[in-house]
């Protein structure tokens, strides 16, 4: 495992590219930023936005929400400031949400004056998807994950909307591409044929099921000719602005709710609680989770020193927090043991190895 050597990020993480001199895509990537027209991008969006405005009432866009502080910047760019009327759609999951989560999820749709469709699936249907992508990929919400991008699409299909926001385009952001998408078709569409139907009917779940996995056909396409774009292609995404924008708009951190295990902040993915088990779960595969994701992220932002994130990530990375833990247990019907005793699966021994009972990173990687 090679690190960044101006990020920390790891050379493990699916999909990364590094050059000769040990620099990873995603610090490329930002570098590149200087050298946008960021104001001809900006025009580029507005001129979209006047193309596929309607003057009807009926809605401009869909864009795909979960009610945190980039949704809150979104849809900020599309109605405050474009006059769009969007659409929002959100795929949910039953994992209990914090307060800060119910508090922004309502507001996002009441400070905008958007109507806001919630997709979700039953009970039964999730904890089956859930334990089948925990058990054998050692990913809970892989399904979810992918309903996240083929539902809003689909929608949009159904309802007459060709034009669908979504927010970052993360493997550009993150490094797993040097490519920008605009429109992002080709990747969205790449994105759905990555999705493995086969796996879930393989593992129990009937046909009518994998419904919400299922991309639209060639035919609805051609009807519709949906046009996808990610807003950081036109405007400069930070996680930093992003919440800023949000908070003037009425969006909640966990400031005063919940002090999470192992983390460095109060403002991401903290929608529900055991959704943060999906993000740690990438530790024992990869050797980083989350906490490397937003070091690295501030390091290229200029917010942090190498050797302060180098130290945020040996300190931080590794741990589980046990609210979530114990949200993930309780709503999906493990005991803790049977738990770690899945994790037990997936350690990866190139890069992890176990003393006394306990899997550590290899020396030579710390």
């Amino acid at each position: 495992m090679k690190r960044c050597k101006k990020c920390y990020m790891p050379d493990t993480r699916p999909g990364s590219m590094f050059d000769e001199k040990g620099i990873c895509q995603a610090c490329k990537n930002y570098e590149n930023r200087s050298r946008i027209d960021w104001d001809l991008r900006k025009k580029e969006l507005d001129d979209l936005c006047n193309k596929y405005r309607r003057n009807d009432g009926y809605y401009d866009c869909i864009v795909p929400v979960s009610g945190g502080k980039d949704s809150h910047r979104i849809v900020y760019e599309i109605k405050v400031l474009r006059n769009m009327n969007p659409l929002l759609i959100t795929v949910s999951d039953p994992f209990t949400k914090t307060r800060a989560g119910l508090k922004n999820f309502r507001n996002l749709g009441e400070t905008f004056n958007c109507d806001h469709i919630v997709f979700n699936l039953s009970v039964d249907l999730f904890k089956r998807v859930t334990k089948i992508g925990f058990e054998k990929l050692g990913e809970p919400l892989k399904f979810i994950e992918a309903a996240i991008y083929t539902v809003p699409f689909k929608m949009g299909i159904r309802l007459g909307i060709p034009l669908v926001f979504f927010g970052e385009n993360s493997a550009y952001e993150y490094g797993s591409t040097d490519k920008e998408s605009m429109p992002a078709n080709e990747a969205i569409m790449k994105l759905f044929d990555t999705i493995d139907l086969n796996f879930w009917l393989e593992n129990g779940i009937s046909v009518k099921e994998i419904n919400a996995l299922i991309p639209p056909s060639d035919e609805e396409l051609k009807k519709v000719d949906p046009l996808v774009v990610y807003l950081s292609y036109f405007i400069p995404w930070s996680s930093t602005i992003n919440r800023q924008i949000a908070i003037r708009y009425g969006f909640s951190d966990l400031a005063h709710e919940w002090i999470r295990e192992g983390y460095i902040e109060n403002f991401e993915q903290i929608d529900s609680e055991a959704y943060l088990i999906h993000l740690w779960l990438k530790y024992p595969k990869f050797g980083f989770q989350r906490v490397c994701d937003i070091a690295s992220r501030r390091v290229r932002e200029g917010l942090l020193s190498l050797s302060e994130a180098k130290n945020i990530i040996e300190t931080n990375d590794h741990i589980i927090d046990q609210k979530a833990l114990e949200d993930f247990c309780n709503t999906l019907g493990y005991t803790k043991k049977q738990f770690w005793d899945i994790v037990e699966r997936f350690w990866n021994p190139d890069i992890f190895e176990k003393k006394y009972g306990i899997w550590q990173l290899k020396e030579r990687y710390l």
